[in-house]
Order: C-alpha cells, then structure tokens, then sequence
C-alpha cells in the first residue's frame, strides 16, 4: 500500500520512510511542487493536518494523501512557538544576522527564553498526522518527544530546534544523536507508527 506524503521537506520524508514498514510504503506526492500550497492558519496542529490532507487529497484523486504539521511547544512560553513553529523568528521580527531560517528561529526562541532558567525550559515536539483520499479524512494520528531546550545550540545532525532540544534520557540533543538513534525517538516517526497501527485495524472497504 503505498501513502503519498503531502511534503517537500527531506527531513520529514526520511522520518516518515524510517518509520514505515512492509506492506506500507510512503512516496512523495507526485506533481507537488505544482500545486499551490493551502493556507496554514489552524490554531492547531491537527486543523492545519487535516485542511492539507483535503486539499493535496483533493488534487491527487484516488490516492491516499498523507499530510502532517508539526512544531515545538515551550511550557514557559505558553506551547509557543507551537504551530507558527517555522514562521516564529518572522513573527517576532526578530533582529538577527542567522543565515538560513533554522537559524533565525533558534535565535529567537534563545531570545525568548533569555530569562528563564533551566529548570523551566521543558519543551514537547509534537506532530499530528492526517490521511485522506478524495477530500475525506479517514484516520488521523499524533506523536510527541518530551525534553528542553538548552542555552546554546549543541550538535549538526537534524534540522529545525534540533541542537536546542535536549533529551535527558539520553545526553544529547536531537542534532547530536546519530541517524538511526534520532528517527527512532523522532515525534514524527511515532506519529506514524500510531497511524499505520489503526490502519491495520481500519475496514478494507474504506481504503
């Protein structure tokens, strides 16, 4: 069976391809750099997945579209940056002289939590799934990895918050973990894996 991965992003289908499994393969959405992208403004993570998992499904008839949004959410922040996640930095108008938007937005959330100590600065990633066909949401799943985020960036593996966030279980930031260790405890992968596991339980008829 295969989903077709409503995305660009090269980090997000190698998590989405390591957490698949025979007889599920994930694919690139053929035709996608085409298609105008839909507006994100949900005030959640799982209304911008399922008004993309619509509107890709919508536009690719009789595939299974499956269309993700995902972010950082700060405990002392209020769950910001939350689903402005990759806009945050342009948000803020934050003044910095970082090179590439990675960057600018890990500047702004050390800006952010400039004055708060290290015993506050639990951070969650999360990640919500959606799959549709034919603009109708059949399943929808989430995942999440708890941590903090550290004073300075430490590591060049990964992408996004990635040399921020920090896992205590294991000493190292997500951008200091090897490939194989990072997509085993990577909210997306987990995300996945929950939505593969209903769809073994999902009647035939309806995929």
């Amino acid at each position: 069976m295969d989903l077709y991965a409503a995305t660009t992003n090269p980090g997000k289908l190698r998590d989405f391809a390591h957490a698949a499994a025979p007889p599920v393969r994930i694919q690139p959405l053929p035709g996608l750099a085409a298609i105008p992208a839909p507006p994100e403004d949900g005030p959640t993570f799982d209304a911008n997945a399922r008004v993309k998992a619509i509107y890709y499904s919508l536009r690719a008839p009789g595939l299974l579209v499956l269309a993700d949004d995902s972010g950082l959410e700060v405990a002392a922040l209020d769950n910001a940056p939350g689903v402005r996640s990759a806009r945050y930095a342009a948000d803020l108008a934050h003044p910095t002289n970082a090179d590439t938007p990675d960057n600018r937005n890990n500047a702004a959330l050390l800006a952010a939590l400039a004055a708060v100590p290290d015993s506050r600065r639990q951070a969650r990633y999360r990640c919500v799934l959606a799959l549709a066909r034919d603009g109708q949401i059949l399943l929808t799943s989430e995942g999440t990895v708890e941590g903090r985020i550290l004073t300075a960036p430490r590591g060049s593996g990964g992408f996004g918050y990635d040399p921020l966030f920090f896992l205590s279980a294991l000493n190292r930031t997500m951008a200091e973990l090897a490939p194989a260790d990072r997509l085993a405890c990577n909210h997306r992968g987990r995300a996945l894996q929950s939505l593969l596991a209903r769809l073994d339980q999902h009647p035939a008829p309806s995929l």
